[in-house]
Protein backbone atom coordinates (compact mmCIF):
# COMPACT_ATOMS: atom_id res chain seq x y z
CA UNK A 1 0.00 0.00 0.00
CA UNK A 2 1.37 3.50 -0.63
CA UNK A 3 -0.06 6.67 0.96
CA UNK A 4 -2.07 8.55 -1.22
CA UNK A 5 -3.06 12.34 -1.81
CA UNK A 6 -6.65 12.79 -1.30
CA UNK A 7 -7.02 9.69 0.38
CA UNK A 8 -10.67 10.62 2.83
CA UNK A 9 -11.71 6.74 4.21
CA UNK A 10 -8.78 7.22 7.13
CA UNK A 11 -8.15 3.51 8.62
CA UNK A 12 -9.77 2.66 11.66
CA UNK A 13 -6.44 -0.26 12.03
CA UNK A 14 -3.11 2.06 13.45
CA UNK A 15 -1.09 3.12 10.69
CA UNK A 16 2.76 2.31 10.32
CA UNK A 17 4.47 3.80 8.29
CA UNK A 18 7.45 1.08 6.98
CA UNK A 19 10.59 3.21 5.48
CA UNK A 20 12.84 0.69 2.74
CA UNK A 21 12.94 -2.46 2.02
CA UNK A 22 13.35 -5.38 3.85
CA UNK A 23 14.31 -9.21 3.00
CA UNK A 24 13.17 -11.59 5.08
CA UNK A 25 10.41 -9.96 7.22
CA UNK A 26 7.39 -10.56 4.85
CA UNK A 27 5.97 -13.09 7.40
CA UNK A 28 6.44 -10.92 10.35
CA UNK A 29 4.83 -7.98 8.30
CA UNK A 30 1.90 -9.85 7.25
CA UNK A 31 1.16 -10.83 10.90
CA UNK A 32 1.05 -7.23 11.52
CA UNK A 33 -0.69 -6.66 9.17
CA UNK A 34 -3.86 -8.11 10.94
CA UNK A 35 -4.09 -5.56 13.39
CA UNK A 36 -2.45 -2.26 11.31
CA UNK A 37 -3.00 -0.28 8.28
CA UNK A 38 1.15 -0.54 6.97
CA UNK A 39 1.49 1.52 4.07
CA UNK A 40 5.08 2.28 2.46
CA UNK A 41 6.25 5.50 -0.01
CA UNK A 42 7.02 4.91 -3.28
CA UNK A 43 11.08 4.83 -3.48
CA UNK A 44 11.52 7.83 -5.67
CA UNK A 45 10.14 10.04 -2.85
CA UNK A 46 12.57 13.14 -1.95
CA UNK A 47 13.17 14.44 1.54
CA UNK A 48 11.47 17.58 0.32
CA UNK A 49 8.36 15.30 -1.04
CA UNK A 50 8.57 13.41 2.35
CA UNK A 51 8.11 16.73 4.36
CA UNK A 52 5.50 18.15 2.53
CA UNK A 53 3.24 14.92 2.77
CA UNK A 54 3.51 14.44 6.24
CA UNK A 55 2.44 18.05 6.74
CA UNK A 56 -0.76 17.23 4.53
CA UNK A 57 -3.74 16.44 5.98
CA UNK A 58 -5.20 14.85 3.35
CA UNK A 59 -2.71 12.87 2.65
CA UNK A 60 -2.24 9.26 4.78
CA UNK A 61 1.42 10.51 5.94
CA UNK A 62 -0.30 12.86 8.14
CA UNK A 63 -2.06 10.43 10.49
CA UNK A 64 1.27 7.62 10.75
CA UNK A 65 1.31 6.16 14.46
CA UNK A 66 4.45 4.54 14.31
CA UNK A 67 7.34 4.86 11.98
CA UNK A 68 9.91 1.50 10.79
CA UNK A 69 12.99 2.77 8.98
CA UNK A 70 15.88 0.94 7.47
CA UNK A 71 19.16 3.03 7.02
CA UNK A 72 18.75 3.14 3.14
CA UNK A 73 15.80 5.00 3.58
CA UNK A 74 17.85 7.92 4.34
CA UNK A 75 17.87 8.37 0.71
CA UNK A 76 14.03 8.98 0.82
CA UNK A 77 13.96 11.39 3.98
CA UNK A 78 17.43 12.38 4.66
CA UNK A 79 18.48 12.14 8.86
CA UNK A 80 16.05 11.85 11.17
CA UNK A 81 16.85 15.35 12.56
CA UNK A 82 15.17 18.24 14.64
CA UNK A 83 13.19 19.48 11.30
CA UNK A 84 12.29 16.05 10.19
CA UNK A 85 11.08 15.48 13.96
CA UNK A 86 9.29 18.94 14.30
CA UNK A 87 7.69 17.93 10.61
CA UNK A 88 6.18 14.71 11.71
CA UNK A 89 2.59 14.60 12.81
CA UNK A 90 1.22 14.72 16.84
CA UNK A 91 -0.02 11.09 16.08
CA UNK A 92 3.69 9.77 15.90
CA UNK A 93 4.40 7.55 18.82
CA UNK A 94 7.49 5.71 17.96
CA UNK A 95 10.35 5.49 15.63
CA UNK A 96 11.59 1.74 15.22
CA UNK A 97 14.95 1.34 13.69
CA UNK A 98 16.42 -1.46 11.59
CA UNK A 99 19.76 -1.53 13.18
CA UNK A 100 22.12 -1.22 16.40
CA UNK A 101 23.51 1.98 15.15
CA UNK A 102 21.06 4.56 14.83
CA UNK A 103 23.74 7.46 14.02
CA UNK A 104 21.01 8.46 11.39
CA UNK A 105 18.58 9.70 14.14
CA UNK A 106 18.65 12.88 16.41
CA UNK A 107 17.12 11.10 19.37
CA UNK A 108 17.01 14.66 21.48
CA UNK A 109 14.39 16.45 19.24
CA UNK A 110 12.38 12.84 19.25
CA UNK A 111 12.58 13.12 23.33
CA UNK A 112 11.58 16.76 23.14
CA UNK A 113 7.92 15.24 21.36
CA UNK A 114 7.76 12.46 23.40
CA UNK A 115 8.00 10.04 20.01
CA UNK A 116 9.81 7.18 21.44
CA UNK A 117 13.21 5.90 19.38
CA UNK A 118 13.90 2.07 19.09
CA UNK A 119 17.12 0.21 17.52
CA UNK A 120 17.93 -3.75 18.07
CA UNK A 121 20.99 -3.46 19.95
CA UNK A 122 21.66 -7.45 21.04
CA UNK A 123 21.11 -9.60 17.48
CA UNK A 124 23.75 -7.75 15.68
CA UNK A 125 26.60 -8.67 18.20
CA UNK A 126 27.56 -12.14 17.00
CA UNK A 127 27.68 -11.86 13.57
CA UNK A 128 29.39 -8.50 13.69
CA UNK A 129 31.96 -9.81 16.12
CA UNK A 130 32.56 -12.50 13.63
CA UNK A 131 33.27 -10.12 11.29
CA UNK A 132 35.83 -7.91 13.50
CA UNK A 133 37.99 -11.28 14.09
CA UNK A 134 38.10 -12.07 10.33
CA UNK A 135 39.31 -8.49 9.86
CA UNK A 136 41.39 -8.60 12.73
CA UNK A 137 42.92 -11.63 12.35
CA UNK A 138 43.33 -10.96 8.44
CA UNK A 139 45.12 -7.64 9.06
CA UNK A 140 47.26 -8.97 11.35
CA UNK A 141 48.97 -11.73 8.98
CA UNK A 142 48.75 -9.67 5.34
CA UNK A 143 46.24 -12.03 4.31
CA UNK A 144 44.60 -8.95 2.48
CA UNK A 145 47.83 -8.83 0.44
CA UNK A 146 47.85 -12.07 0.00
CA UNK A 147 44.80 -12.39 -1.43
CA UNK A 148 45.05 -9.58 -3.85
CA UNK A 149 48.45 -10.82 -5.41
CA UNK A 150 47.41 -14.15 -5.41
CA UNK A 151 43.78 -12.75 -7.64
CA UNK A 152 46.25 -10.41 -9.55
CA UNK A 153 48.17 -14.08 -10.60
CA UNK A 154 51.22 -13.17 -8.72
CA UNK A 155 51.92 -16.87 -7.61
CA UNK A 156 54.38 -18.16 -8.19
CA UNK A 157 56.81 -15.93 -10.27
CA UNK A 158 56.44 -13.54 -7.05
CA UNK A 159 57.72 -16.31 -5.07
CA UNK A 160 56.24 -17.86 -1.31
CA UNK A 161 53.07 -16.37 -0.38
CA UNK A 162 53.03 -14.17 -3.71
CA UNK A 163 55.72 -12.05 -1.67
CA UNK A 164 53.33 -11.05 0.90
CA UNK A 165 55.48 -9.78 3.66
CA UNK A 166 55.55 -11.76 6.86
CA UNK A 167 52.24 -11.45 9.26
CA UNK A 168 52.58 -11.87 13.37
CA UNK A 169 50.74 -14.63 15.35
CA UNK A 170 48.38 -13.23 18.33
CA UNK A 171 51.00 -14.25 20.85
CA UNK A 172 52.10 -11.35 22.94
CA UNK A 173 50.08 -8.71 20.76
CA UNK A 174 47.70 -6.24 23.38
CA UNK A 175 44.52 -5.67 21.74
CA UNK A 176 43.11 -2.84 22.21
CA UNK A 177 39.20 -2.89 22.87
CA UNK A 178 38.04 0.53 22.47
CA UNK A 179 34.44 0.25 23.53
CA UNK A 180 34.01 -2.72 25.89
CA UNK A 181 30.09 -2.82 25.12
CA UNK A 182 28.18 -5.90 23.61
CA UNK A 183 29.80 -6.24 20.88
CA UNK A 184 33.43 -5.49 22.33
CA UNK A 185 32.56 -8.24 24.70
CA UNK A 186 32.13 -10.83 22.14
CA UNK A 187 35.03 -9.67 20.26
CA UNK A 188 36.75 -10.61 23.49
CA UNK A 189 35.43 -13.77 24.24
CA UNK A 190 36.44 -14.75 20.25
CA UNK A 191 40.26 -13.81 20.63
CA UNK A 192 41.20 -15.30 23.76
CA UNK A 193 41.38 -19.33 21.92
CA UNK A 194 43.31 -17.58 18.79
CA UNK A 195 46.38 -17.25 21.37
CA UNK A 196 45.26 -13.03 21.99
CA UNK A 197 45.92 -12.94 25.98
CA UNK A 198 47.00 -9.54 26.46
CA UNK A 199 43.67 -6.83 26.74
CA UNK A 200 43.40 -3.67 27.45
CA UNK A 201 39.92 -1.71 26.78
CA UNK A 202 38.85 1.81 27.53
CA UNK A 203 35.38 2.94 27.73
CA UNK A 204 34.00 6.65 29.12
CA UNK A 205 33.98 4.92 32.33
CA UNK A 206 34.95 1.71 34.02
CA UNK A 207 32.85 -1.17 34.14
CA UNK A 208 32.12 -3.78 36.79
CA UNK A 209 34.55 -6.31 37.16
CA UNK A 210 32.26 -8.97 36.57
CA UNK A 211 31.40 -7.36 32.47
CA UNK A 212 35.40 -6.85 31.73
CA UNK A 213 35.73 -10.15 31.39
CA UNK A 214 39.04 -10.18 32.47
CA UNK A 215 40.35 -7.02 30.31
CA UNK A 216 42.10 -4.86 32.08
CA UNK A 217 40.88 -0.51 32.27
CA UNK A 218 42.90 2.11 31.21
CA UNK A 219 42.79 5.74 30.30
CA UNK A 220 42.88 6.82 26.91
CA UNK A 221 46.68 8.14 26.35
CA UNK A 222 47.60 4.53 27.64
CA UNK A 223 45.34 2.58 25.56
CA UNK A 224 46.62 4.75 22.44
CA UNK A 225 50.13 4.01 23.81
CA UNK A 226 50.04 0.35 24.29
CA UNK A 227 47.84 -1.16 22.26
CA UNK A 228 49.56 -3.52 18.85
CA UNK A 229 45.61 -3.70 17.27
CA UNK A 230 42.76 -1.41 17.93
CA UNK A 231 39.05 -2.77 18.08
CA UNK A 232 37.13 -0.37 16.75
CA UNK A 233 33.74 -0.87 18.89
CA UNK A 234 32.14 2.69 19.80
CA UNK A 235 29.17 4.07 18.32
CA UNK A 236 29.50 7.24 16.36
CA UNK A 237 27.99 10.40 18.28
CA UNK A 238 29.09 13.92 18.63
CA UNK A 239 31.52 12.40 21.08
CA UNK A 240 32.75 9.80 19.21
CA UNK A 241 33.48 11.14 15.56
CA UNK A 242 36.70 11.47 14.76
CA UNK A 243 38.00 10.09 18.08
CA UNK A 244 41.22 8.04 16.25
CA UNK A 245 42.58 11.28 14.21
CA UNK A 246 46.24 12.31 13.64
CA UNK A 247 46.82 13.54 16.93
CA UNK A 248 45.56 10.65 18.35
CA UNK A 249 46.89 8.08 15.23
CA UNK A 250 50.23 9.96 16.21
CA UNK A 251 50.44 8.63 19.88
CA UNK A 252 49.86 4.86 18.89
CA UNK A 253 52.45 2.26 18.53
CA UNK A 254 54.97 2.26 15.18
CA UNK A 255 53.15 -0.29 13.02
CA UNK A 256 49.38 -0.30 14.86
CA UNK A 257 46.94 -2.55 13.33
CA UNK A 258 43.14 -0.71 13.35
CA UNK A 259 40.14 -3.11 12.85
CA UNK A 260 36.46 -0.62 12.26
CA UNK A 261 33.36 -2.64 12.36
CA UNK A 262 31.48 0.46 14.23
CA UNK A 263 30.95 3.31 11.94
CA UNK A 264 33.65 4.89 9.61
CA UNK A 265 33.24 8.32 10.76
CA UNK A 266 34.92 7.17 14.25
CA UNK A 267 37.99 7.34 12.57
CA UNK A 268 39.34 10.86 10.79
CA UNK A 269 39.61 8.68 7.17
CA UNK A 270 41.92 11.09 5.86
CA UNK A 271 44.26 10.83 8.69
CA UNK A 272 44.19 6.79 8.37
CA UNK A 273 45.08 7.58 4.69
CA UNK A 274 48.35 8.75 5.64
CA UNK A 275 48.91 6.49 8.53
CA UNK A 276 48.72 3.85 5.90
CA UNK A 277 50.78 5.52 3.70
CA UNK A 278 53.77 5.85 6.09
CA UNK A 279 53.62 3.37 7.44
CA UNK A 280 52.68 4.57 10.91
CA UNK A 281 49.42 2.00 10.90
CA UNK A 282 50.81 -1.22 10.00
CA UNK A 283 47.23 -2.57 7.93
CA UNK A 284 43.97 -2.20 8.91
CA UNK A 285 40.81 -3.90 8.85
CA UNK A 286 37.68 -2.27 7.85
CA UNK A 287 34.13 -3.06 7.26
CA UNK A 288 32.88 0.89 7.89
CA UNK A 289 34.10 3.59 6.15
CA UNK A 290 33.62 7.69 6.99
CA UNK A 291 31.55 8.58 3.58
CA UNK A 292 29.92 5.08 2.78
CA UNK A 293 29.45 4.03 -0.17
CA UNK A 294 31.99 6.48 -1.53
CA UNK A 295 35.75 5.44 -0.43
CA UNK A 296 38.81 6.91 -1.67
CA UNK A 297 40.32 5.59 -4.53
CA UNK A 298 43.87 5.62 -2.58
CA UNK A 299 42.62 3.73 0.19
CA UNK A 300 41.03 1.30 -1.47
CA UNK A 301 44.36 0.67 -3.64
CA UNK A 302 46.26 0.17 -0.22
CA UNK A 303 46.95 -3.68 -0.14
CA UNK A 304 47.40 -3.35 3.75
CA UNK A 305 43.71 -2.67 4.00
CA UNK A 306 41.21 -5.98 4.06
CA UNK A 307 38.66 -3.79 3.54
CA UNK A 308 34.68 -5.38 3.00
CA UNK A 309 31.11 -3.40 1.88
CA UNK A 310 29.59 -3.49 5.76
CA UNK A 311 29.13 -6.68 5.62
CA UNK A 312 28.97 -6.96 9.25
CA UNK A 313 25.01 -8.21 9.74
CA UNK A 314 24.99 -9.25 5.99
CA UNK A 315 23.90 -13.10 7.55
CA UNK A 316 20.73 -14.91 6.50
CA UNK A 317 20.16 -15.32 10.35
CA UNK A 318 20.71 -11.97 11.54
CA UNK A 319 19.05 -9.57 8.91
CA UNK A 320 15.78 -11.93 9.76
CA UNK A 321 15.94 -11.49 13.52
CA UNK A 322 16.69 -7.84 12.98
CA UNK A 323 13.73 -7.41 10.88
CA UNK A 324 11.88 -9.37 12.93
CA UNK A 325 12.34 -7.97 15.77
CA UNK A 326 11.46 -4.11 14.28
CA UNK A 327 8.17 -5.73 13.65
CA UNK A 328 7.93 -6.50 16.70
CA UNK A 329 8.76 -3.20 18.17
CA UNK A 330 5.73 -1.77 16.04
CA UNK A 331 3.31 -4.47 17.49
CA UNK A 332 4.26 -3.73 20.89
CA UNK A 333 3.79 -0.17 20.27
CA UNK A 334 0.14 -0.88 18.99
CA UNK A 335 -0.52 -3.23 21.73
CA UNK A 336 0.96 -1.79 25.13
CA UNK A 337 2.13 1.83 23.97
CA UNK A 338 5.67 1.19 24.16
CA UNK A 339 8.71 -0.28 22.25
CA UNK A 340 10.15 -3.48 23.48
CA UNK A 341 14.07 -1.77 22.65
CA UNK A 342 14.11 1.96 23.67
CA UNK A 343 17.47 3.21 22.75
CA UNK A 344 19.34 4.30 26.17
CA UNK A 345 19.02 8.03 26.32
CA UNK A 346 15.65 7.43 26.93
CA UNK A 347 15.51 4.13 28.99
CA UNK A 348 15.52 6.57 32.33
CA UNK A 349 12.41 8.83 30.78
CA UNK A 350 9.27 8.27 32.67
CA UNK A 351 7.11 9.15 30.00
CA UNK A 352 7.60 6.30 27.56
CA UNK A 353 5.74 4.34 30.59
CA UNK A 354 3.00 6.72 30.45
CA UNK A 355 1.62 5.38 26.55
CA UNK A 356 -1.11 3.94 25.80
CA UNK A 357 -2.04 1.01 23.63
CA UNK A 358 -3.55 2.18 20.36
CA UNK A 359 -5.54 -0.36 19.37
Amino acid sequence: KRARRGEENMSKKPIVLKLGKDAFGDQAWGELEKIADVITIPESTTREQFLREVKDPQNKLSQVQVITRTARSVKNTGRFDEELALALPSSVVAVCHTGAGYDQIDVEPFKKRHIQVANVPDLVSNATADTHVFLLLGAVRNFGIGNRRLIEGNWPEAGPACGSPFGYDPEGKTVGILGLGRIGRCILERLKPFGFENFIYHNRHQLPSEEEHGCEYVGFEEFLKRSDIVSVNVPLNHNTHHLINAETIEKMKDGVVIVNTARGAVIDEQAMTDALRSGKIRSAGLDVFEYEPKISKELLSMSQVLGLPHMGTHSVETRKKMEELVVENAKNVILTGKVLTIVPELQNEDWPNESKPLV
